[in-house]
């Protein structure tokens, strides 16, 4: 997959500042601060994006500046409880449900199609029946209640933790992974009806 609107990496200066140490820097008015941030998290939070939104490396990489700009907006109600990057996916996440819920923007699913890299020759019926795979997957978890639709995405898509997701959410790991496993079972029976 060609990534051209995600950053370079970000270049080690041998001494890394803290993630907490960047948020204050950045609340000071420090912009290097706000850049080493995006450095940090700009791949995974494209990445989440670009799987919820079916493979669309524009709309992602729109959805990931606005997710960007929120999170600036906001930072004042960063409390901390978790990382900088769950909660920058939540921002993300929320952001690309208020995009597939606005009338005027909305897509047919069958729609838009990205094209995606089969493995190395496995032949169109094989690569047509992986994308059709990969499309009902996608489309199943947005079918979830909200609780588990993020937890699902978060965890799989923006690989958050489970300790994370349960520092955001206020509640125990157990939850999250109860969360999970009711989450898991909802999708292998649609799948399984779907095939």
């Amino acid at each position: 997959m060609s990534d051209s609107n995600a950053p370079p990496p970000a270049v080690g200066s041998g001494h890394e500042r803290s993630e907490r140490d960047l948020l204050r820097a950045f609340a000071s008015g420090d912009r290097s601060a706000a850049d080493d941030l995006v450095h940090r998290t700009y791949r995974k939070t494209w990445a989440s994006l670009y799987r919820l939104t079916g493979g669309d490396q524009e709309l992602a990489a729109d959805l990931c500046q606005d997710t960007y700009r929120k999170a600036w907006a906001s930072l004042a109600s960063f409390d901390g409880r978790a990382q900088f990057s769950t909660w920058l996916y939540r921002i993300a996440y929320t952001t690309f449900l208020n995009h597939i819920r606005r009338p005027r923007r909305v897509v047919a699913m069958d729609e838009g199609v990205v094209e995606r890299t089969p493995a190395p020759n496995p032949g169109p019926e094989m690569a047509a029946q992986q994308a059709q795979q990969d499309e009902g997957l996608r489309r199943a978890v947005l079918d979830l209640p909200d609780p588990l639709r993020e937890t699902v995405s978060a965890r799989f898509w923006g690989e958050v933790s489970v300790k994370e997701l349960a520092a955001a959410d206020g509640i125990s790991e157990v939850a999250v992974r109860k969360r999970l496993r009711k989450a898991l079972s909802i999708l292998r029976t649609e799948l399984e009806v779907a095939s």
